[in-house]
């Protein structure tokens, strides 16, 4: 069996290459094909990243939030009750909680106003992950200081370069005047085009019509020796039904799959890899079936000879892999590098992962062999002895 595949394979390659312009096409159709499934795919990755980012920086080993949560965008306040009853649970050490709303950022440029996600947290106890907010966090605990988002977008001013020039940016949010004391990197998303972190007692001062007692997400920290799933399945049976324990991970696919499914966008990036995969298995069945147009005479002398259609077939199949090789490469470099120019433009988190890379190979293969095997029809129709 691999004998004759190695026999064919020359002749497939000779084929393409009588036509070099004709391969060439091919070649520049199927990398637009890949390259428009890899940005899809790449976009619809990189979008949802940035969704579930927030969540998945949030320093706790169990999240409680209000059964009604769906996104940050429209987020759901619950009791802060639930969190004192939680401590009182074998295994956990310590809660802390976090307000969230949307606030009006003022360009102080330019005087326009924009949404931005602000965050309210205990200033003395880490609330996230990241080392840039953890160093400035003691810098919230005067009134009406902030830690601004250097990744959100360019509408809410130069904040990060006037920062780092001078040490200060003063601006208004909801209208009362407040002071940049830190930077940190989150980035923009669905729920917002950036975020500002703010003391506990800021965010009230900012937000005068909210109450104190309630709050948006519960931050819940065990002990070292604790089993995350013991804690929980405690903590849900016993807390009441008005609020939902969840691991980090859990609480961002809620908000994962709220855009997802919830939304158009994952049909929307699914219809755009199905119209590039379509476009490719067009674009080969053209090339293949040029080929066999132009080379009939002598696919009909190799069936005179005996050779059998599923030889052909074996033939044409070879024809297509190597158009999937040859198109998948370079289709492949040109995506990176534009997902490396789309980071820099957008600080959107989309970068080449191994598992995209395998799946738009698995669907370039599938392409270029459906179109092989349709281009095939024209074969089996073609009669020796109608040829001469």
């Amino acid at each position: 069996m691999f004998s004759k595949l190695f026999r064919k394979t020359p002749l497939a390659w000779r084929q393409l290459m009588k036509e070099k312009t004709r391969l060439a096409v091919a070649v520049a159709g199927i990398t637009f094909a890949d390259m428009l499934m890899f940005i899809q795919l790449g976009f619809e990755s990189a979008l949802f990243d940035a969704a579930v980012k927030p969540h998945r920086n949030l320093q706790a080993d169990l999240i409680l939030i209000n059964p009604q949560f769906q996104t940050l965008f429209s987020v759901k306040n619950f009791s802060r009750e639930r969190l004192y009853q939680a401590l009182g649970y074998e295994g956990v050490q310590s809660v802390n909680s976090v307000y969230i709303s949307t606030g009006q950022w003022r360009n102080p440029e330019t005087r326009l106003e924009r949404a931005i996600l602000v965050w309210g947290v205990d200033p003395v106890q880490p609330a996230f992950k990241s080392p840039e907010i953890n160093q400035n966090q003691d810098n919230l605990k005067q009134l009406y200081q902030v830690l601004f988002d250097q990744a959100g977008r360019p509408e809410y001013g130069a904040v990060a370069d006037i920062f780092k020039k001078t040490g200060k940016f003063d601006t208004e949010l909801n209208s009362k005047a407040v002071f940049v004391k830190g930077l940190f990197t989150d980035g923009a998303s669905f729920a917002a085009d950036g975020n500002v972190i703010t003391s506990d007692s800021t965010f009230l001062q900012l937000f005068p019509q909210r109450k104190p007692d309630r709050i948006e997400v519960g931050l819940i920290t065990l002990k070292t020796d604790a089993d995350v799933e013991k804690v929980r399945s405690q903590l849900v049976n016993g807390l009441p039904k008005d609020v939902r324990v969840l691991t980090p991970e859990e609480f961002a696919k809620v908000e994962r799959t709220y855009w997802e499914e919830g939304t158009g966008i994952g049909f929307i990036f699914g219809l755009g890899t199905g119209v590039g995969f379509i476009v490719g298995i067009v674009i080969v069945y053209q090339i293949l079936y040029s080929d066999v147009s132009d080379h009939l005479p002598e696919y009909a002398t190799l069936k005179a000879m005996g050779y059998t259609d599923n030889y052909l077939l074996g033939v044409l199949i070879q024809e297509a892999l190597l158009l999937a090789v040859l198109g998948f490469l370079p289709g492949f470099f040109l995506s990176f590098g534009l997902y490396q120019v789309t980071y820099a433009a957008t600080m959107l988190p989309i970068f080449m992962k191994m598992e995209r890379a395998i799946q738009v190979w698995i669907l370039t293969v599938i392409m270029c062999s459906v179109s092989g095997a349709i281009a095939m029809r024209k074969l089996r129709s073609a009669d020796p002895a109608d040829v001469f």
